[in-house]
């Protein structure tokens, strides 16, 4: 596939000094150039976000809908376009691109427009405190005006640029700092929003490194961040001296476990197709597999058969079921948690090895004999591996499970549906999905967030727009009472009154 991308000089009506090459990480070519904003670049970006902010608020959510679906439209007109700019900077496959960044960021675009005012609504609250009595109560949800997006390299459409339309549709002005990695797909999202018809300033796109994003959270009134655990904490801690909201999705390892009246064949299938989806470099992708004895071997034969057919690549659609890995330094940290393993006694199945010519590859391996005093057990692989350790039964399953300070996602087997809830439950992590995996992300009316240091906050659901805003409590009077009980002076008989209300009311449980 050839993709011709134009280099970027200019962000913004302005012109960067320094500028960030943008690879091609299935051939190592430069493809384009970005500008290196600044934090003194980021200030007229702010300036035009929040004055732009407060007319697009106006707008309504009808006004701001008919927008989100004309781009949904323009999406999926324009889905080939996307899709080779997807493909030259992240190396995926083109039904990764398809079913993971296209189909969700259609769904999302329609799914805010048409969902925003039922989350955002304002909902009427009854209290039973007599000192409210006649007065009327009303949580509201108002936009918090301008907010701060900052990418990850993995999914530039669906994390990326995902977590502004949300934003956008609960009336915020929002500024993207992509990932230096996959820069280009935002770029030519914004384009779309242009045409179909977003006010000038309400999205804008601040190219540059870990500086930009670092100063982004200086000038913000919320920041969204998904990423690594280690650079999420320093998130955290900047924007800690503004108290500054954050939101983060942050690093997992996710655990599949097997047991032992599991449909081995879907099982199977489930592990290789999701721990191999965009090569492993998803935050809710299979790392580790526990599966009961009883089964185990028959499991690891399916698994092996399965990940020997795969076929790597960066051809056409139809021609690979796995791609290159995006970052070059990830290739390193996946080599190292094999060759960890590989040291401390694990046996390679299938794959091993990184690519040996041009661009970032690791092929596609399955690990056995693996336990918790190897690296690819305990922490982040985000590759195309898949270790499988052995467990005599379920409570072994959830005790390892459990024995990591992640808790993104996770996902149980079991023919008997009531047993494999019952073990889901016990897992710890934001997401389990039993006799599946993954999926739960394309359900944008579930919330999606991570437990432990997985992460704080949630995305999709009415958590995923209302992080965007602030909530405010309305109390209303629509008429005084001729002597309220808490205004001066007192009034005897009424404090008596009150008394033996809140007698009745509050002195009827048992000690």
């Amino acid at each position: 596939m050839a993709t011709e991308v134009a280099d970027v000089t200019v962000a913004n009506g302005h012109v960067a000094q320094d500028q960030i090459p943008v690879e091609n990480p299935a051939t190592g070519q430069v493809i384009a150039h970005v500008p290196d904003l600044s934090p003194e670049d980021l200030v007229p970006l702010v300036e035009r976000g929040r004055a732009a902010q407060p007319a697009w608020e106006a707008l309504g959510f009808d006004g701001r809908g008919r927008v989100l679906r004309r781009m949904a439209r323009w999406l999926l007109e324009h889905q080939d376009e996307v899709i080779d700019v997807i493909r030259s900077e992240t190396g995926k496959t083109y039904e990764d691109a398809q079913l993971a960044e296209i189909s969700y960021g259609a769904a999302a675009f329609n799914f805010w427009a048409q969902n925003a005012e039922g989350y955002l609504a304002d909902e009427k609250v009854k209290s039973a405190n007599v000192l409210v009595k006649g007065k009327k109560l009303v949580t509201r949800y108002r936009p918090l005006g301008l907010v701060g997006v900052i990418g990850p390299w993995n999914y530039p459409l669906t994390n990326s640029f995902g977590d502004c339309i949300p934003a956008l549709a609960a009336g915020n002005s929002v500024i993207l700092k992509p990932s230096e990695v996959t820069p280009l797909t935002s770029l030519k999202l914004e384009e779309g929003l242009k045409e179909c018809g977003i006010p000038e300033g309400v999205f804008q796109i601040a190219t540059g490194r870990g500086a930009t994003g670092a100063a982004l959270i200086d000038h913000v009134d919320m920041i969204m961040f998904t990423g690594s655990t280690a650079t999420g904490k320093k998130v955290m801690a900047k924007a800690a001296e503004t108290l500054t909201p954050v939101s983060l999705e942050l690093g997992g390892k996710d655990p599949m476990i097997v047991l032992s009246d599991a449909d081995v064949e879907r099982a199977a299938n489930s592990a290789v197709y999701w721990g191999m989806f965009n090569a492993g470099q998803t935050c809710i992708s299979l790392e580790r597999l526990y599966v009961e004895e009883p089964i185990y071997d028959e499991f690891v034969s399916k698994v092996v058969e399965k990940a020997r057919a795969l076929r790597q690549g960066f051809g056409e659609s139809g021609s690979a079921d796995v791609g290159s890995m995006t970052f070059p330094p990830q290739v390193d940290i996946v080599e190292r948690h094999v060759e960890d393993a590989k040291a401390k006694g694990a046996k390679v199945l299938v794959g091993g090895e990184r690519g040996k010519g041009q661009g970032y590859w690791f092929e596609p391996t399955v690990l056995v004999d693996v336990d918790h005093s190897m690296e690819c057990m305990t922490e982040e692989t985000f590759g195309p591996t898949l270790p499988i350790m052995k467990v005599r039964d379920e409570e072994e399953a959830i005790r390892l499970a459990n024995d990591s300070p992640y808790g993104l996602g996770a996902s149980v087997f079991s023919k008997d549906v009531t047993r494999g809830e019952r073990v889901a439950r016990r897992i710890e992590a934001g997401a389990v999905c039993v006799n599946d995996a993954l999926v739960n992300y394309t359900a944008l009316e579930l919330p999606m967030g991570g437990a432990k240091t997985s992460g704080l906050g949630t995305r999709h659901g009415a958590g995923g727009i209302r992080k965007y805003c602030q909530q405010q409590s309305l109390l209303v009077t629509r008429f005084a009472m001729k002597k309220e009980l808490y205004m001066y002076p007192y009034n005897t008989r009424a404090t008596k009154l009150l008394g033996k209300a809140l007698r009745f009311l509050y002195g009827r449980g048992k000690a």
